[in-house]
């Protein structure tokens, strides 16, 4: 073991960070620029192109929880994470090669179909994403003893993750897709690769038995573990089954369904509750994080696919003959000047720009600090609060330019704790020696809720006002603070 990583030095903690980093500037230049490569570059069509991104939530589904539970189980090439992450590493970097080569790959395999070799990209670089996901959080866990140290683990990787995110959108916007994706291509294989000589892995996990009575895990108790996800679940499955099945012939009862399918979650939550004042464990407690969670994904995965659309409905009529902040910004650095059909495009990548910005500075500076004063879970109700108060401000005025950049910092702050101390939070409620498969759990808890937001373009669409985005996404952020207050703290000191 290296002297760093014993005594849980600063640089120790940036460098465990780097192969979660390695993952989120995969995914990072995955949403920048697959659905425009695939249009623009091979001609794809927006039907084949909404399929392909299908790919992506199934995969996790599959993958996390089954990659989770191998590594587990698993020791081979020094450890039961490094390996995983070292070869999901390798396969995202050649896939991300890939996607600018799938023309000559097409031509190299005997010319078959330009979108079935589309496809077959995309998939493996959504493998390879859920592949290394699961082992790259897990292993901060592995490694770092419960309490302080491993929240500033996990602070630390939302500072390295969300900092090289920002660079993302950054290189996109300055120089272009295909640059980024040349860049991902050697910071994927370098984070992923790099950082594994250096970390040593416990062959041993230490378990607190009694907390964690040995049980055989099995099919059935993770149905009965992800309980209270259940509504999503079905809503998930209906979409799917509407969507890819029946050509969407039932899309007149996604509105109806969708409220259906949130009513039976909180009646769930309302139970899980009430069952954990009767008898409290750390299983009810994962369930309920699980539940609180949800609604959380389910706001903020609602304004990431929907927010380009309320940008140009609702700001760009409203600067259309003024100076736009975000082209300004662009030609400062372009030295060119940006024609109107960009405009939208500018002002959402500078706010998202702001919104990560914040995310990124704040775990290490504020969050980790007022842990040790409050306690993870009471300082993660503040955070998300200001996410409440952040869609609240947008919902409200954020149709001026520069409100809707004030409200995307205020919403950085609740953004900033999603992305780190939940998973402090979780790691502390679960089997240390079962870690990978409840991370793959988790990751329900974030995968499902992504599928509801088709009912909420529904709803969008039939109240014909984008800022209807706003409402919703408050409200759910509104239902996850409230089930958050249930959760119980930690009183763990170990440093």
């Amino acid at each position: 073991m290296f002297p760093f990583q014993k005594k849980l030095t600063n640089g120790f903690y940036a460098v465990l960070s780097l192969p979660v980093t390695a993952v989120g500037f995969s995914l990072s230049t995955q949403v920048a620029v697959l659905s425009w490569i695939l249009n623009t570059k091979y001609n794809l069509h927006i039907e084949d192109v909404a399929l392909v991104w299908l790919a992506g939530p199934i995969s996790g589904i599959i993958m996390q929880p089954i990659v989770g539970m191998i590594s587990d189980k698993s020791w081979f090439w020094g450890g039961r994470r490094k390996p995983f992450i070292a070869i999901g590493g390798i396969l995202g970097t050649l896939m991300l090669i890939g996607l600018v080569n799938i023309d000559a790959i097409s031509h190299l395999v005997g010319g078959h179909s330009v979108f079935i070799i589309a496809v077959i990209v995309a998939l493996l670089l959504d493998m390879s994403i859920n592949v290394t996901f699961n082992p790259a959080r897990s292993i901060i866990a592995d490694v770092t003893p419960t309490g302080v140290s491993r929240t500033k683990g996990y602070s630390w990787m939302q500072v390295l993750s969300g900092s090289f995110t920002i660079g993302a959108y950054f290189i996109s916007v300055v120089f272009g897709n295909i640059f980024l994706i040349y860049v991902a291509a050697v910071l994927v294989f370098l984070f992923s690769i790099v950082p594994l000589f250096f970390i040593k892995e416990p062959k041993v996990l230490q378990v607190n038995t009694t907390n964690y009575p040995r049980q055989k895990t099995s099919f059935i108790k993770g149905l009965k573990i992800v309980l209270p996800l259940y509504g999503f679940i079905f809503y998930a499955i209906f979409i799917a089954c509407n969507k890819v099945l029946l050509s969407g012939k039932w899309d007149a009862y996604q509105t109806i369904l969708f409220y259906i399918c949130i009513v039976i979650t909180i009646i769930l939550g309302i139970f899980i509750i009430l069952k954990g004042r009767k008898s409290q464990s750390n299983e009810i407690e994962f369930q309920k994080i699980l539940l609180a969670h949800s609604f959380t994904w389910l706001g903020l995965q609602s304004m990431f696919v929907m927010i380009f659309f309320y940008v140009q409905e609702k700001i760009i009529p409203v600067v259309a003959h003024k100076k736009i902040i975000a082209n300004s910004f662009s030609s400062f650095f372009t030295g060119n000047i940006t024609d109107a059909e960009k405009s939208a495009g500018n002002i959402l990548s500078l706010g998202l720009l702001i919104f990560n910005f914040v995310a990124a500075i704040l775990p290490v500076l504020v969050l980790e600090p007022l842990t040790k004063r409050k306690g993870k879970i009471k300082t993660y109700i503040i955070a998300l609060s200001w996410l409440v108060i952040g869609y609240g401000f947008l919902y409200l005025l954020g149709t001026a330019e520069l409100n809707f950049y004030i409200g995307m910092f205020i919403c950085g702050i609740g953004w900033s704790a999603v992305i780190s101390i939940v998973f402090a939070i979780m790691s502390e409620k679960v089997d240390a020696s079962k870690m990978g498969l409840y991370m793959g759990l988790f990751n329900f808890c974030i995968v499902f809720p992504s599928m509801m937001t088709v009912g909420v373009s529904k709803i969008i669409n039939e109240s014909k006002n984008q800022s209807t985005l706003f409402l919703i996404t408050c409200i759910a952020l509104l239902i996850s603070v409230i089930f958050w207050l249930f959760v119980k703290e930690e009183n763990n000191t170990v440093q």
